[in-house]
């Protein structure tokens, strides 16, 4: 780096405050060229900063500008950062989100003056607005349509339905606003991240109502002999999430072993259909033991789906799927769904989603004393903060229990056990 830099190579010098800092023009969001700056602890961290957003601004990417407006710049995080960091479906999620409410919201205010108190106050008030009106969803109905349900019926005829998002859609656009942010902090575009220490209250997660004891047995008993029983009990019995179980190949299965992998889920597309994905995360690709009920339910759905195959001949397309629709196609979660909701209404129990197959799963592991780090690898989950969090609503009944259950070891019962020797502590370390 000693000598005279070719030109476009920027420059670098020391601060007063010791640092080291880099500058050089670049092609920034909006199109124009501008000066960018970064920092390091030495000479050669700056000037490797400043090369690499040189060789990418060479290559056709922008860097962000802090001069520009919020929408500008969540535009280029979307294009250029999260499009390469995220799933496809996650990105989807993301792009969806930032266009409908981030944009309309925040997008007018100009990056490097966006402050705590903006954020705060756009989250609150995206709460409290009516959704349908905010973005036209009724007024964008068919009033042509014969079909009644199609015709505008709420906010586009004056009678305001008061669709708003929940706190966890609030939650969830502060983290995505605090993920682009945090970006911009990392290139030293901002000085900080606004979106983390702008506070929004707390975010409770809905409540739900597992099955009891006697419903699960119920729905079991109805889902027998059911196209679609397999695939519940294996739900109810494991905990598999819909879209991994949408996702098994009978190649993921030893039925002799009673052992499933589970190295996918089915989902839908972005661009349109249904494709195959990863795992949500390391922790969800993982190896279940199987229960003899569900090798049983399975074996019975494997001679099923080889009759459906052997009907349907050449129209037959063979995916492997463990749960396929009749030609043997990926089946949607919505067609699910539907099923499911009958099946609950044959087995007279109240109509729940599929997804609370896996809270009852657990909640019913949990009252029958199974730990909860052995929970945690069932349902794949990576932290087990994250099962503690969601199924605290079981602890209060267990510590009722537990407290029972102690009162009943201390209570003065006399009776030959209690000559019972003490049982023997731990020796304590010195």
């Amino acid at each position: 780096m000693a000598g005279q830099r070719g030109n476009g190579e920027g420059t670098v010098y020391q601060r007063a405050d010791g640092r080291w800092e880099a500058a050089g023009y670049m092609l920034a969001s909006d199109g124009t060229r501008k000066r960018v700056r970064v920092y390091g602890a030495t000479r050669k961290e700056a000037f490797d900063k400043l090369a690499a957003k040189i060789t990418a601004s060479n290559q056709g990417m922008p860097v962000a500008s802090r001069s520009g407006t919020v929408a500008e710049y969540l535009a280029w995080w979307l294009k250029t950062v999260a499009s390469h960091r995220l799933r496809a479906t996650t990105f989807a999620t993301y792009e969806r989100y930032v266009r409908l409410y981030l944009i309309p919201g925040l997008g007018h205010k100009r990056l490097s003056a966006l402050s705590p108190k903006d954020v705060r106050e756009y989250l609150t008030a995206v709460r409290s607005v009516c959704q349908c009106c905010a973005q036209g969803w009724d007024a964008r109905r068919d009033a042509e349509t014969k079909r009644k349900e199609s015709r505008p019926r709420c906010c586009a005829i004056g009678q305001c339905c008061g669709k708003r998002i929940s706190a966890g859609t609030v939650a969830y656009l502060r983290a995505i606003l605090s993920s682009a942010l945090a970006h911009a902090v990392a290139e030293d575009e901002l000085p900080r991240n606004v979106a983390s220490s702008a506070r929004h209250g707390t975010y409770r997660a809905a409540n739900f109502e597992p099955l009891t004891a006697t419903e699960a047995r119920r729905l079991l008993a109805a889902s027998r002999g059911y196209r679609f029983g397999a695939v519940v009990e294996l739900a109810l019995r494991t905990g598999l999430r819909k879209g991994e179980a949408l996702g098994l190949k009978w190649s993921d299965l030893d039925l002799d072993a009673s052992v499933l992998n589970v190295r996918r889920t089915l989902q839908h597309d972005p661009a349109g259909g249904l494709s195959f994905y990863p795992t949500k995360n390391e922790s969800s690709a993982r190896r279940i033991h199987l229960p003899a009920e569900c090798v049983n339910s399975l074996k019975l759905h494997k001679e099923r789906q080889d009759a459906e195959r052997e009907k349907a001949g050449e129209a037959w397309k063979e995916h492997g799927l463990v749960f396929a629709k009749v030609n043997g196609t990926p089946m949607e979660g919505s067609t699910l769904t539907r099923q499911f909701g009958r099946l609950c209404e044959t087995a007279g129990i109240r109509r729940i989603r599929f997804h609370d197959l896996r809270h009852s799963c657990t909640t019913l592991l949990l009252e029958q004393g199974v730990e909860l780090v052995t929970i945690k690898e069932l349902l794949g989950h990576a932290q087990i903060h994250t099962t503690a969090d969601i199924y605290a609503h079981v602890r209060p009944r267990l510590q009722r229990d537990a407290i029972e259950a102690m009162g009943d070891a201390l209570r003065d019962n006399e009776g030959p056990d209690d000559d019972d020797p003490p049982l023997v502590g731990a020796r304590r370390r010195s």
